[in-house]
C-alpha cells in the first residue's frame, strides 16, 4: 500500500500539565527500522505510565499521591519510570492494537494484514532477561497515540479474537501488569488475595487473573462502582477503605486475614493492608496512586515472615500467556469509555479523575 507521509499524533513535548502535550496533526509517519513492523493504530488503552511520565511523577523529588498534575520540582535526572530522563518528542500510549501495513527487511511479511497487540516491554533481544536493559512502548520508544506506530517484530503478537480493536486495546499495559503481579506473588487455588483499587483497569484485572487461578479474591472501590464490578467474578467486594479492614473481611469471608495483597494504590491505608496478612502472607506491589510513601512497622514484616514484592519489568513469557489467555476468552475486556484521539486530554482527564470502571480508550 502506499503510505501517507505524515499523520495525527498527540506527542509530549515536555513534563508538564496537561499543556505538556500537543496535538500534531501533520506528525511525520516513522521510519521503518530492519527489524521493526509498521502498524496502523486502531486504537490505544490509557494507562498510569502515560500520566505518571507526562507530570514526571516517578521523580523521587516527588512524594505526593498521582494527580495528574505538572509538579515544580521535577528531578532532572529520574523522571520516568525507569530512573532515567526521556527524549522529547516523544508520542505516548502503550496499549496499542492494530493492522500490520509494512514490515522491515528481518521481519516475516505474512504480517502484513495481520491485526497485532503490542508487548509493552522494550527488550534486549539478545540478553531478553536481563532487567536493566529494558524500556517501556510510549516511553523509551514512541507508543499508539498516533494513527501509526512502529513496533519490534518480537514486540507484536498475532491476535485471534473476536473482539474489537477498543476492547483489545483494554488488555496490554493492565493485564499484564496484573498477571506479572501475581507471578511474583505465587499466586495459586489456596491463596485469598486482597485487590486494592479493584475498579481500574489494573485491579479489574487482577480479579479477573486471580480467579483464573483459582484464587479467592476480595475487591476493594468505591461502593458506588460495585454494582458494575459484581460481574468480574470476585467473592466480596469491599468499600475502597473500611476503618476496620478485619472485620469487613470476616463479615465477607468468614476470616480477617488474607495471603497475599495486590496493591496498585499504596499511601496512608498501606499499614491497614498490611495488618491483615497472614502469617506467611505476600504483598505485590504496582502502583502507588495514593501516594508513595508509606508507613511499616517492621516488626509486622519480620515477625510475620511476610514477603514484600515490587512488580514492573515482567518475564517475557507473561505477554504471551495473556495473548493465550484473550484467545481462549479466558479474560473479558472492560472498555469504560473511547475517546477519539484528538480528544486525548478529555480522554486522560477522565482517567485521571478515577470515576469509571475498567479502561479508557482512545481511537486515532
Amino acid at each position: 500500500m502506499t503510505l501517507p507521509a505524515t499523520m495525527n499524533a498527540f506527542v509530549l513535548k515536555r513534563h508538564g500539565g496537561m499543556d505538556a502535550i500537543e496535538f500534531e496533526p501533520a506528525w511525520p509517519v516513522p521510519e521503518i527500522g530492519a527489524d521493526d513492523v509498521l502498524i496502523k493504530v486502531g486504537a490505544c488503552g490509557l494507562n498510569n505510565t502515560d500520566v505518571n511520565t507526562r507530570s514526571g511523577w516517578y521523580s523521587k523529588s516527588v512524594s505526593a499521591a498521582t494527580s495528574g498534575d505538572g509538579y515544580s520540582d521535577v528531578g532532572e535526572d529520574d523522571p520516568a519510570w525507569g530512573g532515567a530522563p526521556v527524549q522529547f518528542p516523544r508520542i505516548q500510549g502503550a496499549d496499542a492494537v492494530g493492522k500490520v501495513v509494512a514490515v522491515g527487511a528481518n521481519a516475516d511479511a505474512d504480517l502484513i494484514g495481520q491485526r497485532v497487540i503490542v508487548d509493552c516491554w522494550l527488550r534486549d533481544w539478545s540478553d531478553p532477561m536481563n532487567r536493566d536493559k529494558t524500556g517501556y512502548f510510549g516511553s523509551e520508544r514512541d507508543g499508539g497515540f498516533a494513527q501509526y506506530t512502529t513496533a519490534d517484530r518480537r514486540n507484536v503478537a498475532v491476535i485471534d479474537s473476536d473482539m474489537s480493536d477498543a476492547e483489545l486495546a483494554t488488555f496490554s499495559c493492565s493485564y499484564s501488569t496484573a498477571e506479572g503481579m501475581l507471578v511474583r506473588a505465587n499466586v495459586t487455588a489456596e491463596d485469598t488475595v486482597l485487590v486494592t483499587g479493584a475498579s481500574g483497569g489494573v485491579g479489574s484485572a487482577l480479579i479477573q487473573l486471580a480467579k483464573r487461578r483459582g484464587a479467592t479474591v476480595i475487591g476493594m472501590a468505591s461502593e458506588a462502582k460495585h454494582g458494575q464490578m459484581a460481574e468480574l467474578g470476585a467473592d466480596a467486594l469491599l468499600p475502597r477503605a473500611p476503618e476496620d479492614l478485619g472485620a469487613a473481611l470476616r463479615a465477607a469471608i468468614g476470616r480477617d486475614t488474607v495471603s497475599v495483597v495486590a496493591d496498585i494504590v499504596g499511601g496512608p491505608y498501606f499499614p491497614t493492608m498490611i495488618d491483615v496478612l497472614a502469617r506467611g502472607g505476600r504483598y505485590t506491589c504496582s502502583g502507588a496512586i495514593a501516594g508513595p510513601m508509606v508507613e511499616l512497622d517492621l516488626r509486622t514484616l519480620y515477625l510475620r515472615d511476610l514477603t514484600f514484592t515490587g512488580s514492573t519489568v515482567i518475564p517475557p513469557h507473561v505477554f504471551q500467556d495473556l495473548v493465550g489467555y484473550i484467545s481462549a476468552g479466558d479474560v473479558r475486556p472492560l472498555v469504560a469509555a473511547t475517546y477519539p484521539l484528538a480528544d486525548l486530554r478529555a480522554a486522560q482527564q477522565a482517567f485521571i479523575d478515577k470515576a469509571h470502571v475498567g479502561n479508557i480508550v482512545v481511537i486515532p
